[in-house]
């Protein structure tokens, strides 16, 4: 909805209280980055992927900078053909963990005002969550970010924590806040989260 795919049959959806239907729809996707549970990857080059939605193209600097700030560069530069290694359709080549960090390094390339985060890290192991998680705090400083998640990690750090039970907002604070509310929508789930791992 944020990205106007479709408009909300009823309420509104405001960026400094500005309904977004306000906005021209290509000014306002240029201001978004997505990173998603199944990133979008194209049958082409490493280099091509990450390029991918940089207005004015980018320079080789560029793209191993937002590479390594995705903790990206250091696998690519391991794949024989490097940069121009082909994903494949819809990145079948690489692991879910490389994909992930494919999608935000064009993400910090685009350099968004507005990142949006769409279970971007449900879909991995450990190891990977853990290497996903720590791009994705790199890439968030400084910067608007909408984060859907399941897993607590994702969000333990966000500044506000939106809690939606039925479709409705049931809660909303900080962990720590949250965390205090006796009974509270949030602390069930950090309560369950924490005794089933």
């Amino acid at each position: 909805m944020i990205e106007r795919f479709y408009n909300p049959d009823s309420g509104m959806i405001l960026i400094d209280q500005v309904e977004i239907q306000t906005f021209k729809l290509s000014w306002l996707r240029q201001q978004m980055g997505l990173v998603s549970q199944e990133p979008v990857l194209f049958n082409e080059t490493i280099r091509s992927n990450i390029a991918y939605g940089k207005t004015g193209g980018a320079t080789e600097e560029e793209i191993i900078s937002a590479a390594q700030a995705a903790n990206a560069h250091n696998f690519i530069s391991s794949l024989p053909q490097g940069y121009e290694t082909s994903v494949g359709e819809r990145g079948v080549q690489l692991s879910g963990g490389q994909k992930q960090r494919i999608a935000i390094a064009r993400a910090i390339l685009k350099d968004p005002k507005i990142l949006l985060l769409d279970e971007a890290t449900s879909a991995l192991d450990a190891e990977s969550e853990r290497v996903v998680q720590d791009a994705l705090d790199r890439v968030m400083v400084n910067r608007t970010t909408v984060v859907v998640a399941h897993r607590l990690t994702t969000i333990k750090n966000a500044d506000v924590i939106a809690v939606v039970k039925n479709g409705v907002i049931a809660e909303k604070g900080r962990h720590e806040t949250l965390m205090k509310i006796s009974g509270g929508a949030y602390a069930s789930l950090v309560t369950l989260h924490m005794t089933s791992s």
